[in-house]
């Protein structure tokens, strides 16, 4: 089954908390591919797809984040008015939710990749690939 890591943790909601988050990466070396960050009050939850998830864990732990690591599917989604729904639409007709959903930075090459987090990853990934839904693995981590 094809799913990348998913790196999520709390963080502080105020001016300069990802600068430090995308700072701490950088230096060592880790490139974001995708991110999402969502403020309530005076922290949010920050979840992001890094090239290389195991370093990530170690630098994060090491800086005195508490990191969760979970898997999620990154799928190419149709370029065309109403490509969203031919990963989507699937997924409903399976009855499976998706918790949360985001975008890759930029495309790879001609293709726009999201990021899905649903209740069962290896159904949905099934679901997916059944409808024609091309599915990324660890080559997301190169591309």
């Amino acid at each position: 089954m094809k799913t990348v890591k998913q790196i999520g943790h709390f963080l502080k909601n105020e001016p300069g908390s990802l600068s430090e988050v995308s700072d701490l990466l950088g230096a060592n070396g880790i490139n974001i591919l995708a991110i999402y960050f969502k403020a309530e009050g005076k922290e949010g939850w920050l979840q992001y797809v890094p090239n290389d998830p195991e370093r990530t864990v170690n630098v994060m732990k090491s800086a005195g984040y508490e990191v969760e690591v979970t898997d999620v599917l990154a799928c190419v989604v149709p370029h065309h008015p109403g490509g969203l729904n031919a990963v989507l639409k699937p997924l409903k007709n399976a009855g499976i939710n998706v918790e949360n959903i985001y975008a890759c930075f930029g495309t790879i090459g001609s293709v726009t990749v999201a990021i899905l987090g649903v209740e069962n990853v290896m159904e949905a990934a099934r679901i997916l690939s059944n409808n024609w839904i091309r599915l990324l693995g660890e080559e997301l981590y190169n591309m």
